[in-house]
């Protein structure tokens, strides 16, 4: 009788009080040892797959490199082409809404103390400009992931004519968050290649934000209600402060002891109260 043959017949008559923990390793064992003698890895199909479930890890990139168009009349190439760039001026009306001033309501400040205009601002302006349909971004190249970053190369092209090209990037913090990223990226090449139309051209003035700051938002000091820390954060009046910060009423304790504050990338001990006003 063949070691198979016996270790199934062990089995089958093994007892209901019986462990069967010596006898199935057993019959694993011979299984497996048969196996890897007959099985021939280098044959097709037998070759083993590092990735069975055909699952892409988004980090290695995404190869979205941009067709190339075959050439035909009237076909223009946006991921190569300057067609069109500086052909000549768009109408006074169009320049009058890209140039108009950006309204102070528009503007957002981020607590770090940098006023930007939304991404959705910018589109609103381009859809009143050239209308829906009229205008419309182009990728120059593939997606670049890196291990926290994710940028790209986009021309924006308005009314059949390349304005300008400018790369996108956006930062991430997991893997899951790369397809979310790739949008933030391509709104981000769009706020700069706006630059290049005057749109909210104010925001890169140094004068202009200094008196944005001055006329529209504060400077506060505020502890975050979870460590304790105490650091300067900006936001607009009229605003208040949401959780997890609160307004900071000094450096001190309640009862006099020292306490944590944030100025910079540094970390300061202080026994005294600061100067409300």
């Amino acid at each position: 009788m063949s070691a198979t043959r016996r270790t199934l017949f062990s089995l089958t008559r093994a007892r209901p009080t019986q462990s069967l923990a010596r006898t199935v390793p057993r019959l694993t064992t011979v299984f497996v040892r048969r196996f890897a003698s007959d099985f021939d890895y280098n044959a097709p199909g037998n070759q083993v797959d590092a990735n069975p479930d055909g699952i892409r890890n988004l980090q290695d990139g995404l190869s979205d490199e941009p067709v190339a168009l075959e050439d035909a009349p009237g076909s223009v190439d946006w991921s190569k082409s300057f067609d069109g760039l500086s052909q000549e001026p768009f109408e006074q009306r169009i320049q009058d809404i890209l140039l108009e001033p950006v309204n102070p309501d528009d503007i957002e400040m981020k607590s770090d103390g940098i006023a930007y205009l939304p991404e959705i601002k910018y589109r609103r302006i381009l859809n009143r400009a050239f209308g829906p349909g009229g205008w419309g971004l182009a990728p120059r190249g593939e997606t670049i992931v890196t291990e926290r970053l994710v940028t790209r190369e986009y021309a924006l092209v308005c009314h059949g004519r390349l304005i300008a090209i400018a790369r996108g990037e956006q930062q991430y913090f997991t893997p899951d968050g790369i397809p979310t990223a790739t949008e933030g990226c391509k709104s981000n090449a769009l706020m700069r290649c706006c630059k290049d139309l005057g749109i909210a051209s104010e925001l890169w003035d140094p004068r202009f934000i200094k008196n944005f700051k001055k006329n529209y938002c504060v400077a506060e000091f505020v502890e975050h209600q979870g460590t304790k820390m105490k650091k300067k954060l900006w936001r607009l009046k009229g605003e208040s402060w949401e959780f997890p910060y609160k307004l900071a009423s000094s450096f001190g304790d309640n009862d006099g002891g020292s306490s944590s504050f944030v100025r910079g990338n540094s970390t300061f001990k202080s026994n005294s109260s600061f100067n409300k006003n």
